[in-house]
């Protein structure tokens, strides 16, 4: 799999542009299973009487019939095996396709401000998929559970999709750093293929077991039935997506808030983790990044209680578990909040703002720039230091085990460079829109960072993105998908060599 990922790369230029059938066929298979997923929220809808069923069983015929007719079209398209330009073709076209579809049951709802708005519709369906949680919708208390469901359900279903990315494609690609967890699920070779299924179905059995687990502890703290279950799927999904206006600030009783805080860095986890503690490992949920993860946060945790305390805003419990929750939602880019943190002072808004770019650890369902990127950046810090110090001493650069050559050290900074350009970007062109400072920059930041809430009165934590001009919102939504796939899948694109015989 690496000599082919090789040459393909090398012969880029000169290869004949890559055939879309046996893309389309996969975007078929994906569009008909979300298809069967928008059956759960028209049961509901009808279930509890709401109209809005009729939005769903339409959504779900006109899904059915596209993904249907990609995938008879192509049917016999995948014997000539997929390339490495066709999975860059794939990963984007399979997200942007899923966006557009998820987005007519809130075009063709009758609720809020989704309601025959495309602008707001794909934002929230894009903002869902993406497992960011930023949200349009006010009035999440009355909203129909379907519609409620449905943005659950998108959440899910994008945690389990951004795994399966991170682990079996962007490795093989060779982006930003991530063939450094190259695994046997990026490996296509028909000697690896029994061992790829077993890794996905444990993978798969291990989140849908964590979302059970979290919704029967959620139920017997004290949550509602309904909301027990929506909460698990974006707790594990580190989506973000509540059921009310005030999100986790509703539910304080029984321990729900330490308990989300527990779920929300469950799903920050690598997933392979699970999967080898499963297979007898059990030190591999001690793994470098996730130890790394667990310090930082613990400190910026116990940092920020501390100010809260300082400062008299809460006392001890209530500053602890305030301050683990709403830096564990950012960090893990979950996107809940128990309250209002932008009043903590400017301190605190600083901090969350730095926050913004951290995320999760590489193969969860965690946006953000991830630890390992950092990790990564650390160790050649260090060895550059050394060796201004000691011009003709040898410093190898190692990750855990693994001595890092120069381009996944390459791919890390050319991530990082293209990440903080593509922000600036994003930040200025939403400033040029009439928006202020606080709101552009913390916007561009959630956005790619998909963490969900920005800073400031408008879109922090007790406010939505409603009131942004369209413009701001279709950027907003192109710089999510963006931070989802890790920029390049998504540029590349952009490319015209690509396309180019």
């Amino acid at each position: 799999m690496d000599n082919l990922v090789r040459n393909e790369k090398a012969a880029l230029s000169r290869k004949p542009a890559p055939r879309l059938k046996p893309v389309l066929f996969i975007v078929g298979l994906v569009l008909l299973a979300t298809s069967g997923m928008m059956l759960f929220p028209m049961l509901t809808d009808i279930y509890y009487g709401r109209k809005d069923w009729q939005a769903f069983a339409a959504s779900s015929a006109l899904t059915a019939l596209l993904g249907g007719g990609c995938t008879y079209s192509n049917k016999e398209s995948l014997k000539a095996g997929f390339t490495i330009r066709q999975a860059f073709m794939l990963t984007p076209l399979s997200w942007f396709s899923v966006a557009a579809v998820s987005a007519m049951p809130f075009f063709f709802s009758d609720y809020g401000s989704v309601s025959g708005d495309l602008a707001n519709s794909f934002f929230e369906s894009v903002s869902g998929i993406t497992t960011t949680g930023a949200t349009v919708i006010s009035g999440l208390d009355k909203a129909p559970q379907g519609m409620l469901l449905w943005r659950a359900i998108l959440q899910w279903m994008g945690g389990i999709g951004i795994i399966a990315t991170a682990i079996a494609i962007l490795p093989a690609l060779g982006i930003g750093g991530m063939q450094l967890f190259r695994t046997e699920s990026s490996d296509r070779s028909e000697k690896a293929m029994p061992r790829v299924r077993q890794i996905a179905t444990v993978i798969g059995v291990v989140y849908l077991g964590l979302t059970a687990f979290a919704a029967l502890v959620y139920w017997l703290a004290g949550m509602p039935p309904f909301e027990a279950v929506a909460h698990s799927m974006t707790s594990i999904s580190t989506g973000g997506y509540s059921t009310s206006d005030g999100s986790f600030g509703t539910w304080s009783e029984n321990g729900i808030q330490w308990f989300a805080t527990v779920f929300m860095l469950s799903g920050s986890v690598p997933f392979v983790l699970y999967v080898r503690f499963i297979a007898g490992d059990h030190k591999a949920l001690f793994d470098r990044q996730v130890k790394t993860m667990l310090a930082f946060v613990g400190l910026a945790a116990s940092l920020l209680a501390l100010y809260l305390i300082f400062s008299h805003q809460y006392g001890l419990e209530e500053a602890f578990r305030h301050a683990a929750f709403n830096v564990v939602s950012v960090v893990t880019t979950t996107g809940y909040a128990t309250t209002d943190y932008s009043l903590w002072g400017n301190a605190a808004i600083g901090l969350f703002f730095g926050l913004t770019f951290i995320g999760g650890c590489t193969g969860s369902t965690s946006g953000g720039i991830k630890i390992f990127r950092f990790e990564v950046t650390a160790i050649m810090l260090k060895a550059h230091f050394l060796r201004l110090l000691y011009p003709n001493g040898v410093f190898p650069r190692t990750y855990g085990e693994r001595l890092l050559d120069d381009e996944v050290i390459g791919s890390v900074v050319a991530f990082l460079t293209v990440f903080f350009l593509c922000y600036a970007a994003l930040s200025i062109a939403l400033m040029a829109l009439g928006l202020d400072f606080l709101t552009s920059a913390s916007g561009a930041a959630t956005a790619l960072a998909n963490v969900g809430p920005g800073l400031g009165s408008i879109i922090g934590p007790a406010g939505n993105f409603e009131s942004l001009p369209d413009a701001a919102k279709w950027l907003l939504s192109l710089g999510m998908l963006l931070g989802r796939l890790e920029l390049f899948t998504v540029l590349i694109l952009f490319v015209p060599r690509f396309w180019r015989g």
